[in-house]
């Protein structure tokens, strides 16, 4: 793949190759996560890749929890625009492997639109949200969140925690579960 990319300097290559070797690995995991086909995924990071290229000038420490959540958010929104093209919505599939305490029935999440979901992820509030969607899209554990956002597991285990019991709220106002 770096063979395709032209680099004004040096240091731009190596902070290239450097982000890619680093990160292939989870954009893979997390495109795969959102699109169960490998071979999509694969796609979804080579595009990943590209914009990142496009937009290396914004990335200025790749180690950096901001860097990581901008190449993170990158191969979500492409693997998700990727998902909406395609039409295949895994969530059933992804819902039953992701079993825990966030108790909703199977068919909630069959009947919702990723709009709807959207729309009420945002209600949760920022850091309630971030920790939602790395935990629950991304697959992250609560060290890998808490490294990325700068706080405590603890804190990422409280936010998680508050995000799942609003959401269920919300989703109880809005008819779609009869927890309670």
């Amino acid at each position: 793949m770096l063979l395709f990319f032209t680099f004004a300097t040096a240091q731009e290559q190596d902070k290239f190759e450097y982000i890619f070797n680093k990160y292939r690995k989870l954009m893979l995991q997390k495109a795969y996560g959102i699109l169960r086909d490998y071979s999509l995924a694969e796609d979804a990071a080579s595009e990943a890749f590209i914009r990142i290229y496009k937009n290396l000038h914004k990335i200025d420490d790749p180690d950096d929890r901001k860097s990581i959540a901008f190449i993170v958010t990158i191969v979500k929104n492409v693997s998700l625009t990727m998902l909406k093209h395609e039409k295949t919505y895994a969530t059933e599939e992804y819902d039953e492997e992701r079993q825990d305490s966030f108790n909703m029935e199977e068919d909630i999440l069959a009947q919702l639109s990723s709009e709807f979901i959207y729309e009420t992820l945002n209600k949760l509030g920022e850091e309630m949200k971030s920790v939602f969607i790395l935990s629950y899209s991304y697959e992250l554990s609560h060290k890998e969140i808490g490294n990325i956002l700068g706080i405590s597991e603890n804190n990422v285990t409280v936010r998680l925690h508050r995000a799942k019991k609003k959401l269920e709220s919300l989703l109880r106002e809005g008819g779609y579960t009869n927890a309670g």
